[in-house]
């Protein structure tokens, strides 16, 4: 039994239920859920997750605010980040990846195989 945990940072839940269902269907990781840039922080540091999904658009606090909070804390800086965007263009996704995620998934996915593309981008096994 695989026991990764992934913390989920969007604030549309139907994002959140297909990237929840699709992962623990696929990889039978656990998938913690936080609306908000300031709950997904607050969430990192309590649960520790092995790795953060974070939507870049989001209200208030945005993905990049979000992902300097967690590298600026000591508690939260070494825990992987990908980012998820609805950006597509190539020049956009790495302006991303610069910021020191460790890659970019873009919108829409195939919630089915986004273990496997979590996987492999983090070299984990499903």
């Amino acid at each position: 039994m695989n026991n990764k945990t992934i913390l989920l940072i969007d604030d549309e839940e139907t994002i959140q239920e297909v990237v929840q269902i699709g992962i623990e269907i696929e990889a039978g990781w656990h998938v913690a859920i936080a609306s908000s840039g300031m709950e997904g922080i607050s969430l990192a540091k309590s649960q520790q997750p092995d790795a953060i999904l974070l939507d870049v658009m989001m209200p208030e606090m945005d993905g990049i605010s979000t992902l300097f909070n967690l590298k600026a804390n000591a508690q939260t800086k070494t825990i992987p980040v990908i980012f998820l965007t609805a950006k597509t263009q190539t020049s956009e996704k790495n302006e991303l990846k610069s910021l020191g995620v460790v890659d970019v998934i873009t919108k829409p996915f195939n919630s089915m195989t986004l273990a496997s593309q979590i996987a492999k981008i983090l070299n984990w096994e499903v």
